[in-house]
């Protein structure tokens, strides 16, 4: 039963996904909306879920903030240390000679990537949830599904927008858009061999929650403000986060 609820999972990722791809004529406003979609996911998915998940405080902190703070940290120092950031507003925008063509931004690119294949490793938790709630019961299964297939389409437009960050060829982030919808399926199956401690599963989404922040404060929403008009690019992101308020209030 897991498997086969989790092939609509598969769906609706690649429904985000597709839908990603088709407005890049206005992409501004697809890095402002997938801004707003990874802080709603942080602030009012993966955070709350964690700390629910595990009980654990070391040093007297709950262990998925500091696995929160490690992984906004860790992007911050994969970026420094391969020099892929510098950190001078005025590279945030492209390079544009007179011509008008610009050069993408390999920085923002590699952190896409990095960020985009965490989210695939989120959506094979997402997968490994939907398996232990149907372990649980059926009704408890059946709300852990709803709750991954409503966020589902924002996992796979995040994926795909993550992914194409600076550079031109779609093949890396189809790659991974694919990757991510089959991920669910995975992780499904995979809780057909055993269970996964609840204590291991809260740090790692509070470690992916702290990339995910890193990911939208530091490269897409400076990106997605570089050269465009400011108001409806704020409106996009509010929309991101109302999308997602939304989402989490019916899953609940």
């Amino acid at each position: 039963m897991a498997v086969l609820v989790s092939a609509l999972a598969f769906l609706m990722t690649l429904a985000g996904g597709l839908a990603a791809m088709r407005v890049r004529d206005k992409r501004h406003l697809v890095l402002g909306l997938a801004g707003g979609l990874m802080l709603g996911v942080v602030a009012f998915d993966l955070i709350p879920e964690s700390l629910e998940l595990s009980r654990d405080r070391p040093l007297g902190v709950p262990a998925p903030m500091i696995g929160f703070a490690a992984g906004f940290l860790l992007l911050h120092v994969v970026e420094q240390a391969v020099a892929i950031h510098r950190a001078h507003e005025g590279e945030y925008a492209p390079h544009v000679h007179a011509h008008g063509h610009g050069h993408p931004d390999g920085g923002a690119g590699g952190a896409g990537l990095l960020a985009a294949f965490a989210l695939v490793g989120h959506s094979l938790v997402d997968g490994l949830s939907i398996g232990l709630g149907f372990q649980s019961g059926t009704q408890t299964g059946a709300f852990v599904a709803l709750a991954v297939i409503t966020h589902d389409f924002a996992d796979g437009f995040n994926t795909f927008t993550a992914a194409s960050l600076g550079g031109r060829d779609r093949r890396p982030a189809l790659a991974l858009l694919v990757a991510d919808a089959a991920a669910p399926v995975a992780g499904a199956a995979l809780t057909l061999l055993g269970t996964v401690p609840e204590g291991v599963l809260g740090p790692y989404l509070g470690l992916f929650a702290g990339v995910l922040l890193y990911l939208s404060a530091a490269e897409i929403l400076p990106e997605a403000h570089s050269g465009h008009p400011r108001v409806m690019t704020l409106c996009a992101t509010g929309l991101g986060l109302a999308v997602v308020v939304f989402s989490v209030g019916l899953a609940g």
